[in-house]
């Protein structure tokens, strides 16, 4: 059973996700995080020593809610490259189309808004995506050992590709709500990683 510090901690975290999600981070004061949190400055100060320190806990606990949606039916999946264009649906179509953040992407987001303010934050959310470039990497090396792909393929190349074709399809979704982006992105990416295949 959690303490009432940790629920505490847990409201702050849920308060300012939403707040950083829809205003931005620099657009929230800590007075706008007090009043949604319901609490004193003391109160939040107790749990976190400045509001960078909540936005760092906010982005891990975003990270946790993302990778529940767009990893869901992933992992025992054995094809490689279906386990890339499921990563895409999901990514496209339930966290995206979810509307999981009303702001959009947290992490596109957040990343746009922090470029040139704060290079120790935007580094942080880049790390996040070179990762995800890497993993989508291991599994189109996964494919190549197992005789799946054409050969001379460049799989950063190829993995960088996907990581920009899915941030612009955000930006775009985010600006509009046509979800016929999203579908569309899917369908794309789909027939893009059929070419990669041996035929």
């Amino acid at each position: 059973m959690a303490t009432k510090g940790t629920r505490t901690r847990q409201n702050i975290i849920e308060q300012s996700m939403q707040l950083f999600s829809v205003k931005g981070y620099y657009n929230t004061s800590v007075s706008d995080i007090l009043a949604a949190a319901d609490l004193t400055k003391g109160g939040l100060y107790g749990h976190f020593a400045s509001k960078e320190d909540v936005w760092y806990a906010v982005y891990d606990q975003a990270v946790v809610i993302w990778k529940g949606i767009v990893f869901k039916g992933i992992r025992n999946n054995s094809d490689p490259l279906r386990r890339i264009e499921k990563f895409i649906e999901n990514d496209m179509l339930y966290y995206l189309g979810g509307e999981v953040f009303e702001g959009g992407c947290f992490f596109l987001n957040m990343l746009v808004e922090l470029s040139g303010q704060s290079a120790s934050m935007s580094k942080h959310i880049l790390r996040g995506f070179v990762r995800l470039s890497g993993l989508i990497r291991s599994w189109l090396e996964e494919a190549d050992r197992k005789g799946m792909l054409r050969e001379n393929l460049d799989f950063k190349e190829v993995s960088n590709f996907i990581i920009i074709s899915l941030n612009g399809a955000a930006a775009l979704y985010i600006s509009s709500r046509d979800r016929s982006i999203l579908d569309q992105t899917v369908q794309q990416l789909r027939f893009y990683i059929g070419q990669l295949r041996r035929n």
